[in-house]
């Protein structure tokens, strides 16, 4: 049964799995926001925690389209979409049972941290299926026209406007539902996307790394992937 698996099916299931586990802790821990100042006082960003796992899903998508293929990336996006789903499906069974008089977790103090998960993955899912889908598209669009050269042109490219889009539709959803004042779109929106355009700019030299082995590894030219 082991000989039948498409080589480099493990290393893709790997990927699979920590794209799906990155974009599900987003859904789960986004109510606590903090402040980052990596320039000092003339650039604080205040940002939501949740966005700490979630550029490394554009990373991981990136990779798997560059080593696996279009439809490998588009497989996991809907694994992605599935298991956020499920998330959320457990989520609310546990908000719908009473806790014990000696729960270390009351139910109130429960449903602060996880009763606003429906609009967190609604948000989460309507920003996410556009983004990681715009993504994915562009990537292959620059891929095809640079005959699988310049890596650092689709990966820039596609993450940027991809992750201008999530920004904004996660902010638009949250604010609509309560769960953030409109008056903080603005601040959220810039310091999001800043935060996220920096990190797509440092993972430049790690995706380049990744895929040089890779395609080391499996002898694959600069436009060819492993098909799956």
């Amino acid at each position: 049964m082991r000989q039948n698996l498409p080589k480099g099916f493990n290393l893709y299931l790997t990927f699979a799995a920590l794209f799906i586990a990155a974009l599900v802790s987003c859904n789960l821990i986004f109510q606590k926001f903090f402040f980052w100042a990596p320039f000092g006082e003339n650039l604080v960003f205040e940002i939501s925690v949740g966005i700490l796992p979630y550029p490394l899903t554009f990373l991981f998508t990136d990779i798997i389209s560059e080593i696996f293929g279009r439809r490998a990336a588009n497989r996991v996006v809907l694994a992605g979409l599935l298991a956020s789903l499920f998330t959320l499906l457990i989520v609310g069974l546990a908000l719908t049972v009473p806790a014990t008089s000696w729960s270390p977790i009351n139910d109130e103090t429960f449903s602060k941290v996880f009763g606003l998960q429906g609009a967190a993955v609604a948000a989460s899912m309507l920003a996410y299926m556009g983004a990681q889908l715009v993504d994915i598209r562009i990537f292959h669009f620059w891929k095809k026209k640079t005959q699988g050269k310049h890596l650092w042109i689709r990966n820039n490219a596609s993450t940027m406007l991809s992750q201008m889009l999530d920004t904004a539709t996660v902010l638009l959803v949250l604010c609509w539902a309560g769960a953030i004042e409109w008056e903080r779109f603005g601040a959220l929106f810039v310091n999001g996307y800043l935060f996220k355009a920096m990190f797509a700019a440092i993972d430049t030299p790690i995706l380049y790394l990744l895929v040089k082995k890779m395609r080391k590894h499996y002898g694959l030219k600069p436009n060819e992937d492993l098909g799956f």
